[in-house]
């Protein structure tokens, strides 16, 4: 209750705010990217806790599988949580390329989502259909050049602001 601890607004914080808001209007996830201890992953988290909603932040590895990553889909869109995957560009190309299908399925159910017609609540994620909380958003970290690094899909990359 009350005011809680914040972080110290910087431009860079700033500009992942206002790149984050944008992105979420737009039914899009956020990728802001930048070296390592810049504050990527705290923005998104005191964004989140700013605008009272529930973050997750997940650490990946090249050990994520694809099924671990659409679990983890279908909770955020069913529960209207945000996702935070840091160093999201661990994860080995084959698992990125099932993963730009899992969100490009959140997304579009985001983006045809209608308060007042209940057909479009529901979206499909690894077969399964889960009801739809349109305030659900992803964000991933990147940490460029480092060693052990995937590229991110073209595919994926369009998904992300």
């Amino acid at each position: 209750l009350g005011n809680g601890p914040r972080l110290v607004v910087t431009p860079l914080t700033d500009r992942i705010y206002v790149t984050a808001t944008q992105a979420l209007w737009l039914k899009m996830g956020c990728a802001p990217a930048g070296p390592a201890g810049t504050g990527k992953t705290e923005s998104t988290k005191d964004l989140s806790s700013a605008l009272g909603k529930c973050c997750y932040v997940f650490n990946c590895s090249p050990e994520y599988d694809y099924q671990s990553l659409g679990n983890i889909f279908k909770g955020l869109a069913s529960s209207g949580s945000w996702g935070c995957f840091d160093e999201f560009n661990r994860l080995v190309p084959e698992v990125l390329s099932v993963c730009t299908v899992q969100f490009k399925a959140v997304c579009d159910g985001n983006k045809q989502f209608d308060p007042d017609d209940p057909k479009t609540w529901l979206v499909k994620v690894e077969g399964d259909q889960v009801k739809l909380d349109p305030t659900c958003g992803a964000f991933i970290t990147m940490n460029p050049g480092y060693l052990g690094r995937s590229a991110l899909p073209e595919g994926l990359k369009a998904l992300f602001r």
